[in-house]
């Protein structure tokens, strides 16, 4: 009995406790759900990620508020219907999410998709949904899935896109005008020539023994330049180079190094061939070349040098001195490079270097020759000349020097330089007592080209009546360009005499001198030194004097050797005396203490 009992009530306690521990777990259950529910929701809610379920079945569509705040739609939770969520896509974007959401749901497949949304306030937002197929208990077809805005991460880029794009185009943009820059760097400007820089490179990478260069030099092209402007000197540039291109071989390497010098690079070309070329190119530059009515005439000399196992750097120093002799033989003409040439002009580019330094290192100063009274024989002048105080020679006359000193455009600095010197020393001879009426000095016709000459006078405050230019005769030809006749006249505006130098050996007329009115004319030497020994010789002196005397100019007989000489000067009527009887040229220092002497008074 109490075994029945006992089983009876464990029948009936049993389900009770089954119940109960069952309750307790679904409870947990539920709890864990809540919490799995939470977190899910805190975590959707900061991703900002929406999600949807979409009745394939009835096209229903269900929403969470995060997918209605992305497509711009009012929380009000109610049903979506797929026209909601077509409507709303970007009109451009409509049809490829259509097709990639209906291949998804035929196939049952995974769906994946981007596209824009097109707002009813005109805000486009980038959108991405991600969904799976899914068989309800029910049967129904759904696809349940997530959407997130992903405007940001699109904007951001397509901001790295177009920067990347904008970082090409520059790179694109620095790659052309480095290309650009180069292509400057390595051509000259005008013509469009390869320039020194490239014929330095293209030399530096040449080891063929049969190269040759011709190194070309218009002839007159300065004058052009000068008298019709840099417009009309370009144009002579230009077809000077069309010249040269014209007659080259396609190989050959053509390039304008500076100025109105060309370069040539030829090679395999014999040396018959190499004078062919610069015949042809030669011929063709004399030619006259029309630039607005006026026919310009110029020519070119050439230097030509082959290679003969030397580096470019020598070729190009050798054509340069087959150039130096073709200018100096008569220009228009071409020279080929030879061991003599190399003697003879190393020689005179030495001194031509020399030159330039000895202007740097002001070794050039002036001699001072005394000019004397012909009856008096008291001191009326003196002539300053100018000598080369060389480190190693001594000191030079001006027939070692004065031809290179032309080539190099500076014998206007040289006078300068000697003006200058003497204007200080005659200010000093006058401090010491000296009575020295007046210093004169050589001017060359470089010189009385320069336009700023009279400007540059006009601060040394020269003082009137003591100062002397002495100009060579053949300056003064009945027709003398503009500029120097224009500088002759504000020279004697300040008070500066004009002498005629070396009168009797040029070009000067009667007429010229009524033109020019100088204040003295010296006699030169040539024809005083026959005169002691020459009746015919001692009539043409007289009859120079006697020019002068009638149009009221002073003469000066220079070359007076002998006090036979000056005493014959004397009786023909002649002013002044200069000459080695009296007075050898000498330094600033020597001539005053022989001023202060007076020595030659006791040699007349």
């Amino acid at each position: 009995l109490w075994a029945t009992v006992a089983l009876a009530g464990a029948l009936i306690v049993l389900p009770i406790l089954i119940a109960g521990w069952l309750f307790g777990e679904r409870q947990k259950n539920y709890a864990e759900l809540r919490r799995l529910s939470q977190r899910l929701e805190l975590a959707l809610d900061a991703s900002g990620i929406g999600v949807w379920e979409h009745d394939l079945a009835t096209s229903q569509l269900v929403w969470d508020d995060r997918l209605n705040e992305i497509y711009g739609r009012p929380a009000d939770g109610r049903p979506r219907g797929y026209d909601d969520w077509a409507l709303t896509i970007h009109p451009d974007d409509l049809e490829r999410a259509r097709r990639d959401f209906d291949t998804a749901a035929a196939t049952q497949g995974r769906y994946s998709s981007q596209y824009r949304l097109l707002l009813p306030d005109g805000t486009v937002r980038h959108v991405r949904t991600r969904a799976g197929f899914l068989q309800d208990v029910d049967d129904t077809p759904k696809m349940i899935g997530a959407e997130w805005d992903v405007t940001s991460d699109v904007l951001l880029n397509e901001n790295l896109v177009h920067e990347r794009q904008l970082s090409e185009s520059k790179n694109a943009e620095l790659e052309t005008a480095k290309a650009r820059i180069e292509h400057v760097a390595l051509h000259d400007s005008l013509t469009g020539l390869p320039n020194r820089r490239y014929l330095d490179e293209m030399l530096a990478g040449a080891h063929d023994d049969r190269t040759a260069l011709l190194h070309l030099d218009l002839d007159r092209f300065k004058h052009i330049n000068d008298t019709l402007g840099h417009a009309a000197g370009d144009a002579m540039l230009m077809h000077a180079s069309k010249v040269i291109k014209a007659n080259v071989r396609a190989a050959d390497f053509v390039a304008r190094i500076g100025g109105d010098e060309f370069i040539v690079v030829c090679r395999g070309r014999r040396d018959d061939e190499l004078a062919a070329l610069a015949d042809r190119i030669i011929q063709e530059m004399r030619q006259p070349v029309d630039y607005k009515g006026h026919q310009c005439r110029f020519g070119v000399s050439i230097g030509i040098a082959a290679n003969s196992g030397i580096d470019a750097k020598q070729l190009l120093v050798n054509a340069d001195l087959a150039l130096y002799r073709a200018k100096s033989r008569g220009r228009n003409r071409y020279e080929f490079f030879n061991e003599e040439l190399q003697s003879e002009i190393v020689k005179t580019k030495q001194t031509a270097d020399e030159i330039l330094g000895g202007l740097e290192r002001n070794e050039f100063i002036a001699y001072y020759q005394p000019q004397f009274d012909a009856n008096t024989l008291e001191i009326v002048g003196v002539e300053a000349l100018s000598r080369w105080r060389h480190p190693q020679r001594g000191i030079l006359g001006p027939d070692v020097f004065l031809k290179v000193a032309e080539e190099l455009n500076v014998v206007s600095l040289i006078d300068r330089t000697i003006l200058e010197q003497t204007l200080e020393n005659f200010q000093r001879w006058s401090l010491d007592g000296l009575n020295i009426p007046r210093v004169s000095v050589n001017v060359s016709a470089r010189r009385l080209e320069d336009k700023d000459l009279i400007n540059g006078l006009r601060k040394l405050a020269i003082k009137k009546g003591t100062v002397s230019f002495e100009l060579v005769e053949s300056i003064f030809l009945d027709e003398h360009d503009d500029l120097v006749a224009w500088n002759i006249e504000h020279i004697k505006e300040l008070g500066i005499d004009i002498e005629i130098d070396d009168f009797g050996t040029g070009y000067a007329s009667v007429v010229s001198l009524l033109k020019l009115q100088p204040r003295r004319l010296k006699i030169d030497r040539q024809l005083v030194t026959p005169i002691t020994g020459s009746p015919a010789q001692r009539r043409l002196v007289s009859s120079i004097i006697e020019i002068g005397k009638s149009l009221g100019i002073g003469v000066v007989a220079e070359g007076v050797e002998t006090m036979e000489h000056a005493r014959i000067l004397k009786e023909l009527g002649c002013d002044i005396l200069q000459g080695y009887a009296f007075g050898r040229p000498m330094d600033a220092t020597s001539f005053r203490i022989f001023a202060q002497s007076r020595e030659w008074l006791a040699a007349g």
